[in-house]
């Protein structure tokens, strides 16, 4: 059966958005590879050697890969967030609380109809979140 997983871009901030990240999340880094360790010296761009050309962190069976754009070729996420579902309201908000640090909170972590705690930020790196936990079993 197929698996839909992320893939988002960066503007020379990748490396240091998967490490927090994988601070924030857990998980392991499978892959970190930057522009200029290409087999394949036109995969590299021109002002590209130490971005990072494909990175991967794998989290409880998922994965979140990333890149950072080849310079000046970058466009800011939008229409999208990424989802995390945590069992315990109070994970979801020591998550929520770690990755709007430094960001902008949309909606403050509170009470829904779905689940006992939700928020939704976008993190210091630009990439829009929605973390829930508790949630509420319908009927």
């Amino acid at each position: 059966m197929p698996m839909l997983d992320s893939y988002i871009f960066f503007d020379g901030t990748c490396a240091d958005a998967m490490r927090f990240y994988q601070r924030v999340l857990g998980g392991e880094m499978t892959a970190m590879m930057k522009y200029s360790e290409s087999p394949d010296p036109d995969h590299c761009p021109p002002g590209s050697a130490d971005r990072i050309m494909h990175a991967s962190l794998l989290v409880d069976g998922r994965t979140l890969m990333a890149s950072d754009s080849p310079a000046v070729q970058h466009q800011p996420m939008q229409g999208f967030a990424l989802s995390a579902f945590y069992d315990s309201p109070d994970d979801a908000r020591k998550v929520f609380a770690q990755l709007a640090e430094g960001g902008q909170v949309m909606m403050p972590m509170g009470p829904t109809f779905w689940a006992q705690a939700f928020g939704m930020a976008t993190d210091r790196y630009g990439t829009p979140w929605m973390v829930s936990g508790g949630m509420l079993q319908p009927g």
